[in-house]
């Protein structure tokens, strides 16, 4: 199967903790029904800052959109515009296909 025929996308979005409401916000605003908000941890070369010599990483959210394949592009560039994502280093998006979802109760 590819990529065009998939059925559904995953808008994965990843930014610094306390941004993911920002995130949602745009997501409905274009359409979305909703999304998963999930704590994460960075662990790049960059994510790792010192404070009193102590290593802080930074902790992160990570947004989960499950989102029909005609609304994917404008609930992504909702979250770029209104999630401030063209700022560099304020996160990053991407979408995957996904070819197979089971449990919705509603339709997307």
């Amino acid at each position: 199967m590819n990529y065009e025929s998939a059925e559904f996308r995953m808008i994965v979005t990843i930014v610094n903790r306390g941004y993911a409401e920002f995130v949602v916000d745009a997501a409905r605003e274009a359409g979305a029904k909703g999304g998963t908000i999930i704590h994460a941890r960075g662990t790049g070369v960059h994510e790792t800052e010192k404070f009193l010599n102590i290593s802080i990483t930074p902790e992160k959210e990570m947004i989960l959109t499950l989102v029909s394949k005609e609304s994917a592009k404008k609930i992504t560039r909702e979250i770029l515009e209104k999630a401030g994502l063209k700022t560099p280093g304020r996160g990053i998006c991407f979408v995957l296909p996904v070819t197979d979802a089971v449990g919705l109760t509603h339709p997307l």
